[in-house]
């Protein structure tokens, strides 16, 4: 078999087994062989540029490059649905259905209401060409490129279910809407990790998928874990008038549509749906915050047809969040690694939502000076996202006339030490970086994490008991341990203390990009990191860098900048930073002798496009870096130029000639750069 003949058979096979993996929940293969698969793909491509494919199996890890959303205008606007909490508001809504359609007889779909970020998906030929968010309904953000990471979102369709092949096959053109969202194993996941490096948690799935799905970086939506459930097909061939017909036909393509959408008769059906779900959503394995009633049939829509706002032929019923009332006994306070202080109430236990709640964040003191908050008083309690706890409300109105009003502390709980607040930040801070405990261990924990030095030797209990034994007080420390000093004479524990000094050597090898973020430095998160260590190139530029240096950086704003400076004006800091150098950390960007390099490209943004012959699509990327440049994925008014291979996209065409961005050919682009990249 010829290599571009296995190349297309090897995306078909993968395509296959994602479907059955992510979808279906049927695997049939195991995970060795999946990724045998995928790297005999991963090494075919790399040897056939010329086959790139944006749809094939290989781009779903996603890559590092920034990107900026375009806006594009939808082709059918996503209109909002009308919402209730009133279920004689549905029966009102029934009724008027029925009004409007005089008297024909109807069916109404009933569906779970996701707690995700719309989007809408337009295939072409079957193939994934464009995903864009809501946005005002009119026009959104194109987010292709990270949606192109989600595993249950098809790439590519199955040819022989072309409408051109079988009835009731998917049509040349359509779009697909549904949810983007993120399921609770993910959520958890995600906020525990954020936690143990000191990062604010997402405060429900629907903040954390829609951060996720407009991150800069597509590598760090395909890490979390996000899904997709579809339930709208719109274009001009639609196989069937009915919406829940066409949806079933939509899971035969090779998409998620929820297995719970039911069509209704009547009323009573209606409300035994909304009754069931009531209790039952909360065993799903996503968010759900109500129903969606569709009248089924596609022309009676159109008949029904809609208002400015909305669709007459559908409305959302939401369910009311869970609330319960319960005293407020106490109010304490914790210190993050940041120095940041959250204030906790303390309540008397109280069921809720299936589970005992007894404490709820209260964020910080603009929060609680808000609730006029007092000791004793009733407050109310929901769930935020079904998942965080939070005060909502207090009964001032039985409050007890002796009760203490609530007072943020003005010094450290852990060292007494006087707190602090920036100009223009909600949290009050304990600036004793290097004597208050919690934010010593703190940020050794995060130096440590996975994504930082990747010591995965030193859990929190061992850093604890490091600490309390005065091995280490920051995180240079690490580097001067010995087995000798961890064992304390004890042979018993010589083996895996000789796992830690090992794992604490090999971090000597972490790139300067992630050590940048295993500092620690507040408000500095792993993709400021990357930017930062990027432009500065190692670490005594990023020292010496001015405000106007560091704002200068795409995605740097004055708050982080200013914590920047604030950090490295620290004597402890630079002490510390010293002794990591003595250490043999890597405190620069790793270069070939070989590359050359020069500010030709400096301030312009590039867009890549087609298929290549002199140098791969990555190889160009690389290129464009080392000579100044910005690389982008989709086009702007912002955009420099495009260097254009063969092949290149018609939309893509179609938005350059409308904006009037330059297209330079591969060797137009090479002749402007110097002869060593030719």
């Amino acid at each position: 078999m010829h290599e571009e003949d296995r190349i297309l058979q090897l995306r078909k096979e993968l395509h296959d087994h994602n479907y059955r993996y992510y979808v279906l929940n049927d695997p049939v293969i195991g995970d060795q062989e999946y990724d045998f698969l995928m790297h005999e793909l991963q090494d075919l491509e790399s040897r056939h540029p010329e086959l790139s494919d944006p749809n094939s199996p290989t781009q779903r890890v996603g890559n590092d490059i920034s990107q900026q959303f375009v806006q594009v205008e939808h082709r059918y606007p996503m209109l909002s649905l009308a919402n209730t909490y009133n279920r004689e508001e549905i029966e009102d809504f029934y009724n008027s259905v029925s009004k409007g359609l005089e008297g024909q007889e109807f069916d109404i779909c009933c569906e779970l209401k996701f707690d995700g970020l719309s989007i809408s998906l337009t295939y072409e030929s079957g193939q994934l060409v464009r995903a864009v968010t809501r946005g005002d309904g009119v026009r959104g953000d194109d987010v292709t490129q990270n949606v192109r990471t989600i595993r249950s979102i098809p790439l590519s369709l199955p040819s022989e279910l072309s409408a051109k092949n079988i009835p009731g096959g998917y049509p040349d053109f359509f779009e697909i809407r549904g949810e983007i969202l993120m399921p609770w194993d993910s959520f958890n996941s995600l906020n525990e990790e954020r936690e143990s490096i000191g990062e604010k948690l997402f405060a429900n799935p629907r903040n954390a998928a829609s951060g996720t799905l407009k991150s800069q970086s597509s590598r760090v939506v395909s890490e979390r874990g996000l899904d997709a459930y579809l339930y709208y097909l719109l274009g001009e061939e639609i196989p069937s008038d009915g919406h829940y017909e066409n949806m079933s036909l939509c899971k035969k393509w090779g998409f998620r549509v929820s297995e719970h959408i039911k069509k209704c008769h009547s009323i009573d059906e209606v409300m035994d749906y909304i009754n069931y779900w009531d209790v039952a959503r909360k065993e799903l394995p996503v968010a759900t915050d109500g129903i969606v009633l569709k009248v089924n049939s596609l022309r009676q829509q159109k008949q029904l047809g809609f208002t400015a706002k909305s669709p007459r032929w559908a409305i959302a019923y939401k369910y009311k969040a869970e609330r319960v009332a319960t005293t407020l006994d106490s109010v304490s306070y914790q210190v993050g690694r940041t120095g940041a202080i959250t204030p906790v109430a303390n309540m008397h236990p109280v069921q809720l939502a299936g589970t005992v709640v007894r404490r709820a964040t209260l964020n910080n003191e603009d929060f609680i000076r808000a609730f006029d908050l007092h000791i004793g008083d009733t407050v109310y309690v929901e769930k935020g996202g079904e998942i965080i706890p939070k005060i909502v409300g207090v009964d001032t109105e039985h409050r007890c006339q002796s009760a203490e009003r609530v007072c943020f502390i003005t010094h450290c709980p852990e060292c007494g030490t006087p707190l602090v607040r920036y100009e223009g930040e909600a949290a009050y801070y304990c600036p004793n970086e290097s004597g208050c405990p919690p934010q010593i261990k703190g940020r050794i924990e995060h130096f440590v994490s996975r994504k930082a030095m990747n010591i995965m030797t030193l859990g929190p209990e061992t850093i604890d008991d490091y600490y309390n034994r005065h091995l280490i007080k920051d995180i240079a420390d690490l580097y001067s341990l010995t087995p000798l000093l961890i064992t304390a004479g004890n042979s018993n524990r010589i083996v895996s203390a000789k796992k830690v000094i090992a794992s604490i050597e090999e971090s000597k090898k972490v790139p300067f990009e992630r050590v940048v973020f295993a500092l620690g430095i507040r408000l500095v998160g792993e993709t400021t990191a990357k930017l930062l260590a990027r432009r500065f190139k190692n670490i005594d530029s990023l020292m010496s860098a001015t405000l106007i240096d560091l704002t200068s950086v795409d995605g740097v704003g004055e708050v982080i900048a200013e914590s920047v400076i604030r950090y490295f004006h620290d004597a402890e800091n630079l002490s510390i930073i010293q002794r990591l150098k003595d250490y043999g950390l890597q405190m620069s960007i790793v270069e070939s002798s070989d590359e050359e390099r020069s500010d030709l490209l400096s301030g312009k943004t590039i867009v890549i496009s087609g298929v290549f012959s002199r140098h791969s699509r990555d190889e160009y990327k690389e290129i464009i870096e080392r000579h100044g440049g910005k690389n982008s994925g989709s086009i702007s008014g912002k955009t420099s130029f495009i260097l254009a291979g063969e092949n290149m996209g018609p939309s893509k065409l179609e938005k350059a000639n409308k904006l009037g961005v330059k297209i330079l050919s591969e060797d137009d682009f090479l002749a402007m750069l110097p002869s060593a990249e030719k």
